[in-house]
């Protein structure tokens, strides 16, 4: 299934704004909408972080694309996301922030987001979200009975434009076609 329209993707990002992925599957959800944006992408993580893309590891055409900033502290990786979303031909900001956002400092990110019209996607870790983003999604890769099958469980669990949900996928990581394998 490859859906064509906002309104009837469920996994659709409204654009102009900061959204959120924490579980285990966070980096999966990530890189499903690293295909679905077009242009630029910027994936920054802290420079101390042991976990990096694998360049020659991501699906066709991401790592082309991608722009991978390291900055040193915390505050750092606040102002590159800041700076990064405000850039105009961006076309989706990766951000992984060590500690929870302040309010403020969400708001400045949402800010940052619709002056460059580019969308945010920030990897938190469990309970460290931020009210200030549209969105908030909990991913997690999910057992399969048959050994070809990458299911994904995603929840979006925050919307402050439309309602929640709760979908099982096959997603095979190589396109941003999925199959959706029910509802839960």
């Amino acid at each position: 299934m490859r859906p064509e329209t906002a309104s009837t993707d469920p996994f659709g990002l409204r654009p102009a704004r900061v959204h959120e992925a924490a579980g285990r599957g966070r980096r999966a959800f990530a890189l499903f909408q690293a295909l679905r944006h077009p242009g630029p992408l910027i994936w920054i993580t802290p420079a101390h972080a042991p976990e990096l893309p694998m360049l020659r590891g991501l699906p066709l055409g991401v790592g082309e694309r991608l722009h991978l900033l390291r900055p040193v502290g915390g505050a750092d990786v606040l102002w590159c996301v800041e700076e990064a979303l405000r850039t105009a031909p961006v076309g989706l900001v990766i951000a992984e922030p060590e500690k929870p956002l302040s309010l403020t400092a969400g708001r400045r990110l949402q800010l940052a987001a619709e002056a460059g019209r580019s969308t945010g996607l920030l990897l938190i870790r469990e309970g460290a979200g931020s009210n200030a983003t549209e969105t908030r999604w909990h991913c997690a890769p999910t057992a399969s009975p048959a050994p070809d099958s990458t299911l994904h469980h995603w929840t979006l669990s925050k919307n402050k434009k439309g309602s929640k949900g709760n979908w099982l996928l096959n997603w095979h990581g190589t396109s941003a076609d999925f199959h959706l394998v029910s509802e839960c």
